[in-house]
This record gives structure tokens, sequence and C-alpha cells, in this order.
């Protein structure tokens, strides 16, 4: 058996824990990033790269009021008030340096835009398959040590319970790595674990699977076995928006949030389009072949942003997944929805706008409270078919505002940390878009900074 030994050793290799290791190298503390899979990035770079910040500098630009405290507001809604406040303001209380470090590691964020859970334009997009790459980078040139193919299978201990280190399975045999400063699961969650998902949530075996390949669940497995306690594991959701031919590609499409309605082979509508697409997941999986079908018109269509992921039509189109006619019955026959139901389902949408009327549904906004509902009405119509799709699971082991992973008494397990995905506790009910690449930054960063704080203070 090989022996390593280090100072912080990384499981996984996404934003949270690509972030961390490249963060701990150039503090100039010893790092070995170890990630299962033979590619790098995980769930991160099949993402639409976008992060969640508050009050910056994009936004200042073009106009938008965003403060933390509407930030927070927003977060606490979405997940229905499950989600644990110290995490929530320790993010808020790093966002900044979080956002600082990645446009100081070449991160540009071409696109703000507002989405699922958000009252304000807080998404900002990023070429995230070029962020992550510019982070390895920069991780291999502090002195980082990258180990693909390396599946951590146990967490190794002292006779206090104290994490040392982790034994790892490689293409060579297993390698026992001793981590001076402890070790960090960023290993994500289990959207390709389909016997945790039958344990914690059966129904979402019907959603359209994605998300890393190495995403099984194996750092969730870990910590369990140690003893740390979970949360919101009864909030695991896919995502809504995928045609159901979405390959590893990441295509999703929320034209719901630009004005379109969603529908099911019956040609009605069955939830409120403007809530998060975590809920919308949900509510798809109940509808006849797991199946809601965007309806929209011209005018929304043409708010295409070609290469900004949930907003890209003509690259949808392209792909023969977008498709569009000159009436809604022309359209019903093409996408299999009943025509004089989606007639009927349109013209009572149009009413109420018009009038001024409730929605039969609720539905008061295009997003989250925010943004006039749009009337359906000009030629030619589109209609995308899609399914919920289990990207992430957002669910996982407790951990203090430090990361530190905690038992299901409270107490830490010193010298494991967890950050990213494989977290719970933090969304709480529903997800908002760009929360979970920013807390695996933020987190990561924060992490990063402690080891190299307490290998300063270790006696030569």
């Amino acid at each position: 058996m090989t022996a390593l030994t280090t100072d912080l050793l990384v499981l996984g290799s996404g934003i949270a824990g690509q972030t961390a290791a490249t963060a701990a190298a150039e503090a100039g503390i010893d790092v070995i990033l170890a990630e299962k899979t033979a590619s790098l990035g995980g769930s991160t770079v099949m993402s639409g790269g976008w992060f969640a910040f508050s009050d910056t500098e994009e936004q200042r630009e073009a106009g938008e009021n965003d403060s933390r405290e509407l930030f927070l507001k927003d977060m606490q809604e979405v997940g229905e008030f499950r989600n644990d406040p110290t995490l929530l303001n320790a993010y808020l209380d790093r966002q900044e340096a979080a956002y600082r470090w990645l446009k100081d590691h070449g991160v540009r964020f071409r696109e703000i835009e507002i989405s699922s859970g958000q009252s304000a334009r807080r998404s900002h997009n990023s070429a995230i398959v070029d962020v992550m790459a510019g982070l390895h980078e920069q991780f291999e040139t502090a002195g980082g040590t990258t180990l693909r193919e390396h599946r951590a299978i146990r967490l190794l201990t002292d006779e206090t319970g104290h994490v040392t280190g982790a034994r790892l399975a490689g293409p060579t045999g297993e390698v026992d790595v001793t981590a001076r400063q402890g070790v960090v699961l960023a290993t994500g969650g289990f959207s390709r674990g389909e016997e945790l998902l039958g344990i914690f949530a059966p129904e979402q075996l019907a959603a359209l699977p994605f998300g890393g390949r190495g995403n099984t669940g194996d750092g969730l497995r870990l910590a369990w076995k140690l003893g740390a306690d979970m949360a919101d594991m009864s909030f695991v959701s896919g995502t809504y928006g995928s045609h159901p031919e979405t390959g590893d590609v990441h295509e999703l499409l929320t034209a719901y949030y630009m004005g379109a309605i969603i529908v099911n082979r019956a040609g009605e509508r069955f939830t409120d389009e403007s809530q998060s697409y975590k809920t919308l997941g949900t509510a798809v999986l109940r509808e006849e072949e797991g199946l809601g079908v965007q309806i929209f018109d011209a005018s929304v269509r043409a708010l295409s942003h070609p290469g900004i992921p949930l907003k890209d039509m003509d690259a949808i189109e392209a792909l023969g997944h977008l498709h569009h006619a000159d009436t809604l019955e022309e359209l019903a026959a093409i996408v299999g929805v009943d025509a004089g139901r989606l007639v009927a389902t349109v013209e009572r949408y149009n009413r109420a706008i018009d009038a001024g009327e409730a929605d039969e549904l609720g539905r008061t906004s295009l997003c989250n409270g925010v943004g006039e509902l749009r009337p359906i009405v000009e030629a030619p119509f589109y209609a995308y078919p899609a399914k919920s799709l289990m990207t992430t699971t957002y669910c996982g082991v407790k951990v203090t505002p430090d990361a530190e992973v905690v038992d299901v008494e409270g107490e830490i397990i010193p010298g494991l940390y967890a950050i990213g995905e494989v977290v719970g506790g933090f969304h709480g009910a529903a997800y908002m878009t760009g929360t979970s690449l920013g807390k695996g930054a933020v987190f990561g960063l924060h992490v990063a900074r402690q080891a190299a704080a307490r290998a300063e203070e270790v006696p030569a």
C-alpha cells in the first residue's frame, strides 16, 4: 500500500473542491486534490455557470438594486425557512471575498439575470468550463498535486476519533493519505446514485439522470459511517426544464420565467410557473409521462440569448427540440397535446391578464414576484416539451459555518470538513439559481484559508 502525507486532502474537483484546493495551495500549504473519475470538474462543468452574489459591480453597472437583506429574504423564502440561518449568514458575510477571489483568478461574469427563487437579477453567468480549467491550472502552478481516478473508500481516524486522512482506491492500488490539516469532502451529491435515491427520494428515479458521473453519494456514506448528522434529505428534487432526449450537455430552458406557461398532455396548466424550478420539477413528475410542455409566443422567443444557459432558445431549436407553428392547434398536434384544451387554457390565461383578474393557479409574476405576465398572442407559437432533470440533490451532512462536519449529537467530528453539494441545511426546501456554485466558492475559499491559518500555528 502506498502512503502519502499532505497538509490538506480535498476529495472532489467541482467548484467547491477546486476553489478550496487552489486557494490552499496558493496560501503555501501542501494540497492533494483527489478526483474519483478521469475527468475533472464534476457536476460543475455540466452546469449553466451561474453564481449568486449581491451588491456587485455588475449589478451596479446594470442599475440593479440588490442587497444582503433581500438576498437573505429570498433564500429563506424559497427554502421555506427550513434552511440553517447560520449557514446563510456565513455565505452572505463571505460572498464579497469569494466574488473578488474569483475575479482575481480571471473569472468574468458576462451576464446577470433573474432566475429561480430571486427577486433581483442576482445570477452572474460565467463560462464555467473555462473557469474550472483556469482554477485547476493555477492550482498546479501553485504546487498542488492532482490524483485522478482515485476514489475515497474510507476515512482514516486516530484513537480519539480525529479524522487524519483517507484511503483512496486508484488505478494501481490503494493509497493512504495522511492530511495534517484535515480532509475536505467536496464529493457532490447522489444524482447518479440510484440506491440512495431509492432510499431518500424514490419518486425522483423518474427524473432524467444528470450531474457528474461520480455523483453516487460516496462522501455522504463516508461521513455517515462516522456518525455524521444529515439535513434536507426529504427535499431532493429534480430541476424542471430539460428535453426528454437531453444528454450529458447542459440543456435547460426556463422560458416560463420569461412569459411561457407549462401544460400537461391534456393541455392544462397545473402549477404556478413563477416558482423555483426545483418546486416545478416535483410538480411535473406527477403529470402524465412526467412531462410539462412550455408554451409561449414570438415575443418570448425574441428574448433568446445565444450562449447564455437557461435562455438560449436558438441552440435548443438547432437541436430540433423547440417546435413552432402558426396556430396553437397546429402546435398541439406537433407535440401531442390536446388542441382544444390548450386553446382554452391559453384563452383563459390571456383573459385573466387582460382583465387584471386573479390567475387560476395563483401566478402573479414571471419569476418569484418580479415581472409582469405576458399574454400569449403573437404568432408563431412555440412549444418545448421538458421533464425534470436530476441535476443535484442539495442535501447531506450537517456542518458548522466553518464547514466542520457534526455528528448526530451536534458534536464536531474533528479533522473532517464538507463543502458544496454534499452539505445539507443550506438550501432547505428548494433552491435559488446560483447558490450552488456560489456556496461552493464561498465555503471552499473559507476552508482553504482556515487550513492555511492552522498550518501557520503549528510550531516549526
